[in-house]
């Protein structure tokens, strides 16, 4: 038997939870596609034999993924968040997604195109937000506030002044 992890994200997909999983396993350090099952039986939007469920890791967090149909969809309401180290760590995530069939959003968020939200946000924008100069964190909130992709130089500057 396998031993499974006590809390696991299950993320539900139509039909590509197996596409996602090598995605997230290939994009991201820490990741994996641990289990590939099929269903032992006819269910409401596949066939005996289908991919069902996939156990993957992304950055360390174990996850589910369930080719449930197409009932439900993903919301901003569930993210990643990804903390990076550098402009060159949030381009190679951003640009992953995005250019994967994905879409920009504001603030440092973008979807893949599995539905699933991301925020790419490097270390210094979040130290930046919780400095204790009020007026610095507020400046640099505001900075963000009109981004896409974070600009990990303009984040360096505002917080500057």
């Amino acid at each position: 038997m396998t031993k499974r992890a006590k809390n696991t994200i299950c993320l539900w997909y139509n039909g590509d939870a197996e596409e996602a999983a090598n995605f997230y396993a290939s994009t991201f350090p820490d990741s994996s596609v641990d289990a590939v099952n099929h269903a032992p039986a006819d269910y409401p939007s596949g066939s005996e034999g289908d991919v069902l469920t996939v156990e993957f890791t992304v950055l360390g967090i174990p996850c589910l993924g369930l080719n449930g149909g197409p009932i439900f969809t993903h919301s901003e309401a569930f993210s990643f968040q990804v903390a990076t180290v550098d402009q060159e760590e949030t381009d190679r995530y951003w640009n992953a997604i995005v250019g994967n069939g994905g879409e920009e959003s504001a603030c440092g968020w973008c979807r893949d195109k599995w539905g699933i939200s991301w925020q790419i946000t490097p270390q210094v924008l979040s130290d930046a937000i919780a400095d204790p100069d009020r007026a610095t964190a507020k400046r640099v909130f505001e900075a963000m506030m009109t981004m896409g992709k974070i600009d990990v130089a303009a984040i360096e500057a505002t917080r500057r002044g």
